[in-house]
């Protein structure tokens, strides 16, 4: 990958995001499609799909440090916080995952009481299973998500590593472990989309490809924020390497994934192949994989390139995806621009120009 092209695909990516398009509408839309209005480029609806968007251009802002891009991240805020409210549902803690670190790049008081206040609710009133693992929320109480790895664990290990709260720390660990023992399959190491706790069933049973990503993506992300606070178990580490091996064997030869990892009549699904691309190169720069996986993560990323065009859509990306009544189901959901596809490619890129910048930077130190 060329250094300059993957910097010009990240920029435009970034800019597509703030134009603030709308989704598809009702009418345009399959009967299966969730919300599709607004979880596709609204970016001012506070919920899942605006932050995993946030989430992305902050880590591009991170990665490049562009002044713009944090002025735009105080904007958004300013313009939206007052949406913040607290909700019995994981997808609304998604955009707080941005506030521990606008804390630290401004010092403003309100983004950090702000991430204490919502971290300290939801360890006293997140709904649980009888062992203690947080459901998805409100309507989907009893069920566990693969997403919620992503949409919760990542704002409370923020907010845990901001505060040296280790009582935080080490309930992130437990329930991340936790949702990698329920939604595993033993046999092929991939995840399923979720498990409901009452009738101890993984429901429709798809190894759907984003809900694998968000764990991809999400482990390394919160591994790497709390590790210093609270231990790692060796279990976590060998279900991850597990998962990633796991959905390797399915990985396509244009180095994409199906929407379905093991259903090759589906379509595959950009969004989930970025964020796996992703999490595989962030967990090889932390030594949670080896090495050699880096080759499947840049093959992956190569074909998600091809899917941007050249305004920066990231296309091929699949709609809001609840736990589908059936495996059937998930090939049927319309494809187009979002805000989590978007965010999951940038995640992507910004992984990828980091190490290589850093990779640059030391040849010409040899």
């Amino acid at each position: 990958m060329n250094l300059s092209l993957a910097q010009e695909k990240a920029s435009k990516v970034y800019e597509f995001m703030k134009r603030g398009n709308a989704g598809l509408i009702r009418e345009t839309a399959n009967e299966v499609d969730h919300d599709p209005a607004s979880w596709g480029m609204d970016i001012d609806d506070w919920d899942w799909n605006a932050g995993v968007g946030m989430i992305a251009i902050s880590d591009y802002y991170e990665k490049m440090q562009n002044p713009e891009v944090l002025e735009y991240m105080a904007h958004w805020i300013a313009k939206n916080k007052h949406q913040c409210a607290k909700k019995d549902h994981v997808n609304y803690l998604t955009p707080l995952a941005i506030y521990p670190d606008m804390y630290l790049r401004t010092k403003e008081p309100y983004y950090r009481e702000t991430a204490v206040e919502y971290a300290d609710w939801v360890m006293a009133n997140a709904g649980r299973s009888k062992d203690g693992v947080f459901f998805h929320g409100a309507s989907v109480s009893d069920e566990v998500w693969a997403d919620t790895v992503f949409m919760a664990l990542v704002f409370l290990s923020r907010t845990a590593k901001l505060t040296a709260n280790i009582k935080i720390a080490e309930q992130v660990i437990r329930q991340l472990l936790s949702h990698l023992q329920l939604l595993q399959d033993e046999k092929t190491g991939i995840l399923y989309h979720g498990y409901h706790c009452v009738g101890n069933h993984h429901m429709s049973g798809a190894l759907w490809t984003r809900g694998n990503s968000w764990v991809v993506i999400g482990a390394p992300i919160i591994i790497e924020t709390i590790r210093d606070l609270a231990e790692v178990p060796k279990e976590i580490n060998t279900r991850y390497k597990q998962l990633v091996d796991g959905i390797l064997k399915y990985q396509t030869k244009n180095g994409l994934w199906h929407t379905v990892m093991d259903r090759p009549d589906f379509y595959q699904e950009t969004s989930g192949s970025a964020g796996n691309a992703g999490g595989i190169m962030k967990a090889v720069r932390l030594h949670l994989l080896e090495p050699g996986t880096m080759a499947s993560a840049l093959k992956a990323m190569e074909g998600v390139i091809t899917t941007i065009n050249p305004d920066g859509a990231v296309q091929g990306v699949s709609g809001g995806t609840p736990i589908m009544p059936t495996i059937d189901a998930y090939g049927k959901l319309t494809r187009y621009p979002t805000l989590y596809g978007q965010g999951l490619t940038l995640l992507m890129l910004s992984e990828y120009l980091f190490q290589e910048k850093a990779r640059i930077k030391s040849d010409r130190v040899e």
